[in-house]
Formats: C-alpha cells, sequence, structure tokens
C-alpha cells in the first residue's frame, strides 16, 4: 500500500508540473506552483525531486503512463507491424498536445549533457517492453522479419521515432508531429515487415 501511495504522490506531482509547463512555460513554472496544482506537499516534491530542472526527466514516466493505457486498448489479433504504428501515432499526438516543442528541445538537450541516467534509453522502461513484447509477437506471427531480435527491432523503432522528433523540435514544430509521423514511420520501418500485403491501419 505505502508503495502505491508513493507512486500516486509521485504521479500528481509529474502531471501537475507538465501541465503547468505546456500552459504557462517552464521557466514561468515556479515549484510552488506545482505542489499546489499536484495537491501534494514541499516535503513530498523534493522527496522526490531535488528540483523543477529534476522534472525533465520525468518525461518518460508520461509516454510510459500512457502506455499502460494503450496495452488495454490495442486489439490482440491486430497486426503486430499496425500495433507499432498505432503507438507511435497515439505518442506523437500527446506530445503534440501535452508538450511544448521548447521543452521537449530542452528534454533532450539534457539527454545529450548528463553524465547520468539516460532516462530515454532505459531498457527497463514500459516503452522498450512492450515493443519488444510486439516485436516476438510479429516473428511469432510471420508479420516482422525474424532477422533481427526484438530487442534490435524496439531499437531501431525508438531510434526512428527519436528521429522524427528531433527534426520537429530543430524546425520549431511548423509541421503536425503526428502527421508526419503517419507518413514516415510506415517508409522508416518498411524493411522491419514481412507482410507487406497486410491491411495498414493508416
Amino acid at each position: 500500500m505505502a508503495k502505491k501511495t508513493a507512486r500516486n504522490t509521485r504521479r500528481k506531482i509529474v502531471k501537475a508540473a507538465w501541465k503547468l509547463f505546456y500552459e504557462q512555460g517552464y521557466d514561468d513554472t515556479t515549484v510552488e506552483e506545482i505542489i499546489s496544482e499536484s495537491g501534494t506537499s514541499k516535503g513530498s516534491f523534493y522527496h522526490y525531486f531535488s528540483g523543477k530542472d529534476a522534472l525533465l526527466s520525468s518525461l518518460s514516466s508520461i509516454f510510459d503512463e500512457k502506455y499502460e493505457e494503450l496495452i488495454s486498448i490495442i486489439e490482440p489479433e491486430s497486426n503486430s507491424f499496425d500495433k507499432l504504428l498505432y503507438l507511435n501515432s497515439e505518442l506523437f499526438s500527446l506530445i503534440e498536445s501535452t508538450v511544448s516543442v521548447e521543452l521537449m528541445s530542452r528534454m533532450y538537450a539534457t539527454q545529450l549533457t548528463t553524465s547520468g541516467d539516460k532516462h530515454l534509453m532505459d531498457q527497463s522502461r514500459i516503452y522498450y517492453k512492450l515493443l519488444r513484447k510486439i516485436a516476438a509477437e510479429g516473428q511469432a506471427r510471420g508479420q516482422i522479419t525474424p532477422s533481427l531480435s526484438p530487442a534490435e527491432v524496439s531499437r531501431i523503432y525508438a531510434m526512428c521515432e527519436r528521429a522524427l522528433i528531433y527534426d520537429w523540435c530543430i524546425r520549431g514544430g511548423e509541421y503536425s508531429l503526428a502527421a508526419y509521423g503517419r507518413e514516415m514511420m510506415p517508409f522508416l520501418l518498411a524493411r522491419l515487415r514481412t507482410d507487406v500485403a497486410a491491411t495498414a491501419l493508416y
């Protein structure tokens, strides 16, 4: 029970922080506002985060929470390659609606310069576990190439997503990330697919 309560408290802080970051900007959001918005306490905030900058690494938690929701939504019998495209479309839509280009760029910058953990690359995340599961399932069904391991498939998929997000950031969000992802991800991941005649979701 204590672990669940702690997890919920941290989740409240993270959700409140990113909501405020999106609505009023990172620089104009204070720790006090985050505490108030989350309905937690100063002690709770500093138990989980050393300060506002530390919250930049929590974006992966927002993404993984979205993936947890999607796990129960995805139709089990859907084509595995199409499942990957669906996950990408949902993630990119989430980014467009909750994370500013400026903040996404800042988060990527911290990953490039940090000497500590690179949370985006953490293979224990729900994100990577789900990708590996879908890849293995697709290989068993003959829908995803067996020439690569599930881990390699997930690495390539994640690399393609990061490339598109990076391009979106350096272009200042001049186009729809979700729309561009729907166009480019099937093209970038085409070599992973074995059943090219299958009906795509998009």
